[in-house]
């Protein structure tokens, strides 16, 4: 299985976590990390993910999203293909990142592409991308039934 998550999902576990929605997809996202880190399924880096976790203005927050995103063994690199289906998804109303995520998990054709944030599940979804989109609770709970 290869699995795409945006920063939102690699915040999560570093939450707040006094919201039940907050705690359980926290615990969701780590454990699809720990099917990553044993190896039964495949955890995509890129180079729009790396920039925008350089972003984190919280270094303890940024260093242990880093130990999270370290279990990442499959690096996807921006190609021009990338980067046309990116703005094409940009005119449709993603932003930037958003639009450069999804196209990258497109174009890789990685199983699933994980968000929390329900703005962007929904526009995303809306657009009918070549990939699943999906908020991991619902996503771990159907892959591991």
């Amino acid at each position: 299985m290869k699995v795409y998550m945006d920063v939102c999902c690699l915040n999560r576990p570093f939450d707040d976590q006094n919201q039940d929605r907050v705690r359980i997809e926290a615990e969701a996202i780590l454990n699809i990390l720990e099917y990553c880190q044993n190896g039964v399924w495949t955890l995509a880096a890129s180079k729009a993910l790396d920039f925008e976790l350089a972003q984190c203005p919280d270094p303890v927050k940024l260093a242990g999203m880093r130990t999270l995103y370290a279990v990442a063994q499959n690096r996807l690199t921006v190609t021009e293909q990338v980067k046309i289906r990116s703005r094409a998804f940009r005119q449709q109303g993603l932003s930037f990142f958003d639009s450069l995520h999804v196209a990258l998990a497109e174009a890789y054709q990685q199983d699933v592409f994980l968000t929390t944030d329900d703005r962007l599940y929904r526009a995303a979804t809306a657009l009918r991308p070549g990939i699943r989109v999906e908020n991991p609770v619902i996503w771990f709970m159907e892959v591991t039934q």
